[in-house]
C-alpha cells in the first residue's frame, strides 16, 4: 500500500514473483467511472472508492478460501480501507511503501500513459493515514533499489531461503 507513485505495482510484482505468488493490480479493479473521473484531475472519494476496495476484499477471499497465496497492489491509504481488505485477518499482511512527497513527485513527473495525474499526490498525502503498530504492517522505504525494498519486505515477512526463489534462477 501507499500513494501513487510509491512503486506499489513494481515492488507488489517483484514480490510476488520473488515468493512464486500470483500478482494482481488493485487498478484493475476500479470502475471505468473511478480511472475517468481520475483522468480528469479529481480525486476519488469514499463513495467512489466502496465497490473498488470491496472487488479486491472479494479477490482476497477467494484466494485465501482456495489456499493460494497471492501479492496485490493497493492503495489502502485510510485505516477503513485496510478494514475491508484485511477483515481482521491474520494472514494477510499489510505493506506499507513509506516515501517523501518530494521524492514520489519526481517519479510522477518521470511517468508516462499512467491514469493517475501527478497534481492529485498532494491529495493522496492528505488522505493517507499510515498504518499502525496494532495493523503488524510491514513498513519499508523506497528509497532504496527494487531489490533491496524485496529483500526488506521478505526479512520483515519472516520468510528463508527455501520460501523464496533464488534471484539467480527462474
Amino acid at each position: 500500500m501507499g500513494v501513487s507513485g510509491s512503486g506499489k505495482s513494481t515492488i507488489a510484482d517483484k514480490l510476488a514473483e520473488r515468493l512464486n505468488w500470483s500478482y494482481e493490480d488493485g487498478d484493475e479493479f476500479h470502475p471505468a467511472s473511478n480511472v475517468a473521473k481520475m483522468n480528469s484531475g479529481q480525486p476519488l472519494t469514499d463513495e467512489d472508492r466502496w465497490p473498488w476496495l470491496q472487488g479486491i476484499a472479494d479477490e482476497i477471499d477467494r484466494v485465501c478460501k482456495a489456499g493460494e497465496h497471492a501479492v496485490i497492489a493497493c492503495s489502502a491509504l485510510k485505516r477503513v480501507y485496510r478494514d475491508v481488505l484485511v477483515r481482521g485477518r491474520h494472514d494477510v499482511r499489510i505493506i506499507f511503501l513509506r516515501g517523501t512527497q518530494e521524492l514520489i513527485a519526481s517519479r510522477l513527473n518521470l511517468r508516462k500513459g499512467h491514469f493517475m495525474p501527478p497534481d492529485l499526490l498532494a491529495s493522496q498525502f492528505k488522505t493517507l493515514e499510515p498504518p499502525g503498530t496494532n495493523e503488524n504492517p510491514v513498513t519499508v522505504s523506497i528509497d532504496a533499489s527494487v531489490d533491496a525494498i524485496v529483500d526488506d519486505i521478505v526479512r520483515q515477512l519472516g520468510f528463508g531461503p527455501a520460501d523464496v526463489k533464488s534471484r539467480n534462477h527462474a
